[in-house]
């Protein structure tokens, strides 16, 4: 999307704009080469280790610990590339149906708060760093420092981004109003330090609700939203170090079962590259593309085998749309009602392991990974179920004289081409449950497999791979990762800030003390998921309102696996239902449809998946049957 804010002058490069502009690029370009390189590294440490320990009995006891130092790199790296490439989670539903002048507004206040949080929080992360230095790490026997400085690299990198911006954008005073804003804003907070003390715990509104609400609600990253709301919070109303931000940060970025978050958002993308989607797309198109309503059958088998090898709705959604949406089209299917059945599909489709969602929610509250793992695949089945019946009632009438059935032969051949696609969720599941490799590690064994089936398939089958995708993909992956990584860091720091408030202890008795147990307490969390989904996006809300409420869930008899699974579909409805859900846009985006035609269509299929998701809550066995 066009910011208004920004002159289009890069190729002057005598002027100011220019200048800044080829700043900004070169800061670009190496931080993206690092950060693909740091992906490939990674991926070939992780296997080194998962070969080492499984096959020659000797394990790398270094390896671990290597992967460990790198992530953290790679996961500020990626957040660097993603802030230059604007793909930094926000909400801008509301700045995008604004007037073209309260726009300019808006994106010049996101980017005044990005830099006044970066601009803060740098000095804190350069003497966290340097604390670092003290401890040295076991294995590898080297000072912590080299770990810790890629937190004070990465701000600062992201803040030379965020200036240069500034310094080439349109309307000074647009920028000069935004820092207005933020100043007067904060300093309000500062003057009004007695009052908000007097309050108690009631304070908490004023910064995690009002304040982060309206950055929020302002266009505002929600990683700068969060942080901001977490610094405000302990400057002015505790003597807490503010390093303390920072360490947070670090904790909820460095926790090792997240290092498959780019991982296997690198298999994702792997496989549409390989030609893996596709094939698993064309047989099942095969087998039941003559029925009516067989396309949209194959969109959700589609997408439910998917989201098994990649766990990124993204990469899922890119590798189906493309290939069913022409046939689609072809058979009278209307661009709204596709992307109405895709947004449905992708929140179906968010408890399939290996699902990031999963992983991160594992990470945050405790859970069994191999649980959510075992635990996810029916509560899906339950959901497809419900849309599949909404796909039949509506194409009972289509006329399909003039579609060809697929004969025996062809059904075979694409079934064989198919196989090891169709077969690489069972081998991730297994390699977990029965200890091969971890949750961390089995995206390695993914990876490596989709290559070897791509190599084997433009051998044997001429199947053409766009190889050269390779490189972009890579820096995709890391843009994508640390967007995801940096916001965990930030709500983990926020929701830290919240449990030493005593919040936590509050809402734990509130939320107790509601008439109708365990049943009133999963419909609550039903319809706030649900609302958190849509306004916070997935990951933040799991990570910022996870580690409170899943205690209360077993404190209710509420099993953590199942109450786990009603969370997740309860945040997959809200993140792909307009008018908000981000998920939404984003399948308007690779459907290449406008959003205003899925609109109506969509809500046939919500309806659907409420229906679906009270099931799930209500019948614990779909959830932990087979666990």
């Amino acid at each position: 999307m066009h910011n208004p804010l920004l002159h289009d002058e890069a190729g002057d490069p005598a002027s100011s704009h220019g200048l800044f502009h080829t700043v900004e690029q070169a800061i670009a370009r190496v931080t993206a080469f690092v950060a693909a390189v740091l992906v490939l590294v990674e991926t070939v440490v992780l296997f080194a280790g998962v070969v080492a320990r499984y096959v020659y009995r000797k394990p790398l006891i270094w390896s671990d610990e290597l992967a460990s130092i790198l992530f953290l790199w790679l996961a500020m790296m990626g957040a660097v590339v993603a802030y230059q490439r604007s793909e930094h989670m926000r909400m801008s539903a509301l700045v995008s149906s604004a007037s073209p002048r309260r726009r300019a507004f808006f994106e010049a206040f996101a980017l005044a708060t990005g830099i006044v949080f970066l601009g803060l929080v740098i000095h804190p992360a350069i003497e966290y760093a340097i604390d670092e230095i003290m401890i040295v790490t076991p294995a590898l026997e080297i000072p912590n420092i080299w770990r810790a400085i890629a937190l004070p690299i990465g701000i600062t990198l992201m803040l030379l981004i965020g200036l240069m911006r500034m310094g080439r954008a349109h309307g000074v005073t647009l920028m000069a109003l935004s820092f207005a804003v933020a100043l007067a804003v904060g300093g309000g907070l500062y003057a009004a330090k007695p009052l908000l003390m007097a309050m108690g715990n009631y304070k908490l509104i004023v910064f995690f609700v009002f304040l982060v609400g309206a950055l929020v609600l302002s266009g505002a990253p929600i990683v700068f939203a969060f942080g901001l709301g977490t610094f405000a919070f302990l400057a002015i109303t505790t003597r807490t170090p503010l390093t303390v931000v920072v360490s947070r940060i670090d904790e909820g970025m460095s926790h090792i079962i997240l290092l498959s978050v780019p991982l296997f958002v690198f298999l994702g993308l792997l496989i549409e590259v390989s030609g893996m989607a596709r094939a698993m797309v064309n047989f099942l198109a095969s087998l039941i593309g003559h029925l009516r309503g067989g396309l949209s059958y194959v969109l959700l088998a589609g997408m439910y085998l998917v989201s098994g090898i990649s766990g990124s709705k993204a990469a899922d959604m890119a590798a189906i749309a493309p290939v069913l949406f022409p046939e689609m089209k072809k058979r009278g299917e209307k661009s709204g009602n596709l992307v109405a059945l895709l947004s449905a599909s992708g929140a179906m489709s968010e408890t399939i392991p290996p699902s990031l969602v999963l992983i991160t929610i594992g990470s945050v509250t405790g859970v069994s990974i191999a649980g959510l793992f075992t635990g996810g695949l029916l509560p899906a089945m339950v959901l497809a179920a419900a849309l599949c019946v909404i796909v039949w009632w509506q194409t009972r009438h289509d006329d399909l004289s003039g579609v060809r059935r697929a004969t025996l032969s062809e059904i075979i051949s694409t079934f064989l081409i198919a196989l090891p696609g169709i077969a690489l969720p069972f081998l991730i599941r297994a390699a977990v449950v029965e200890g091969v490799a971890t949750a961390t590690e089995v995206s390695t064994i993914g990876i490596f497999y989709a290559i070897a089936y791509g190599v084997m398939a433009a051998a044997f089958f001429g199947q053409k791979i766009e190889w050269s995708r390779c490189g972009p993909i890579l820096v995709e992956t890391a843009s994508l990762s640390g967007a995801i990584l940096i916001i965990i860091g930030s709500a983990t720091a926020m929701a830290w800030a919240l449990t030493q408030s005593g919040f936590s202890r509050e809402l734990a008795a509130a939320m107790s003390r509601l008439p109708g147990g365990a049943g009133a307490f999963m419909a609550v969390s039903v319809v706030a998921f649900i609302v958190l989904g849509s306004v916070l996006e997935g990951i933040p809300a799991i990570v910022l309102f996870g580690p409170l409420l899943f205690p209360i869930a077993r404190q209710l008899g509420i099993h953590e696996v199942q109450y786990a699974m009603v969370v997740i579909l309860a945040m997959g409805i809200g993140l792909f239902a307009p008018p908000f859900g981000v998920g939404y846009y984003a399948a308007c985006a690779i459907g290449r449809v406008d959003p205003s035609e899925g609109i109506k269509p969509i809500w046939p299929y919500l309806a659907a998946l409420v229906i679906g998701l009270i099931v799930v809550a209500a019948v614990p066995w779909i959830s932990i049957g087979f666990l």
